[in-house]
C-alpha cells in the first residue's frame, strides 16, 4: 500500500524485465507460493515466508536478482556465487548464483569491473564464492586479480581457467559484445586450477 516501496518494486522489476502482478496483502493466502514484494510492516499481515522487503531494493540490480534467485531457488539447488571473466579489451561478465546467470554484460574498465564484483561478492551471501578468470590474455587477468585481492576482505576462490575450447565455441560469434559474454559464460562452466585467495589483511 505504500506508494514509494511499490514505485521502487515497480521500476526495478521493469528494469530487470521480471514479469509482476499487483495484489493486496489480504489478498494473499498461504497456498500462495509466489515471491511476495512488501514492506516489514505489510508482511505481519502475509501469511509466507517467501518475502523481500523494500529497502533490499536499494542494492545493484544484479544483487537485487540475486537476493530474488535466492528466495526461489534455496533448498532445491546449492548456493555458491561463480562469477565468469574473459579478459581483453573488452571484458566479458558472467555471474550465476543459486546456478541460475544473474548477469551477463561487458566492461571496459578494469577499475569498474572490479568495483563491481567487489559489490556482487559483499552483497550475497554465498557458501561458496568463486572467481574464474580466462587465461587468454595473462597480463589483464593478472591484473584483475590483483586488484580484486586488494579490494575484496573476504576470502574466495580463483581459477584461471584455459579459454581454448571457450574460443572455438564462439570463434563465429561475430556481434560486438555477445561472443565476449558468451566466452564469460562458458568460462564458469568449465574447471581450472583453484587457488584459495586470502584476504592481504590476513596475510600481511
Amino acid at each position: 500500500m505504500s506508494g514509494r516501496s511499490y514505485f521502487k518494486f515497480v521500476n526495478t522489476l521493469k528494469h530487470l524485465k521480471l514479469d509482476y502482478d499487483s495484489v493486496l496483502p489480504e489478498e494473499i493466502t498461504s497456498s500462495d507460493k509466489r515471491l511476495i514484494l512488501t514492506t516489514v510492516r505489510e508482511s505481519e499481515k502475509i501469511p509466507s515466508n517467501l518475502i523481500l522487503f523494500d529497502d533490499e531494493f536499494d542494492y545493484d540490480p544484479t544483487i537485487i536478482r540475486g537476493k530474488i534467485v535466492e528466495k526461489l531457488e534455496s533448498g532445491i539447488h546449492y548456493g555458491s556465487l561463480v562469477i565468469g571473466i574473459d579478459p581483453g579489451s573488452r571484458i566479458g561478465l558472467s555471474v550465476f548464483y543459486y546456478e541460475k546467470e544473474i548477469e551477463s554484460s561487458i566492461y571496459t574498465s578494469v577499475d569498474d569491473l572490479i568495483s563491481h564484483i567487489v559489490k556482487i561478492l559483499v552483497g550475497l551471501n554465498a557458501k561458496r564464492k568463486v572467481v574464474k578468470v580466462g587465461n587468454g590474455n595473462m597480463k589483464i587477468a593478472r591484473q584483475i586479480t590483483n586488484l580484486l585481492n586488494l579490494r575484496f576482505c573476504s576470502h574466495f576462490e580463483l581459477e584461471f581457467v584455459d579459454e581454448r575450447k571457450t574460443s572455438l565455441r564462439v570463434r563465429n560469434y561475430n556481434k560486438r559484445g555477445e561472443r565476449d559474454k558468451i566466452s564469460a559464460r562458458y568460462i564458469t562452466q568449465r574447471e581450472g586450477y583453484r587457488h584459495l585467495v586470502l584476504p592481504l589483511s590476513r596475510i600481511g
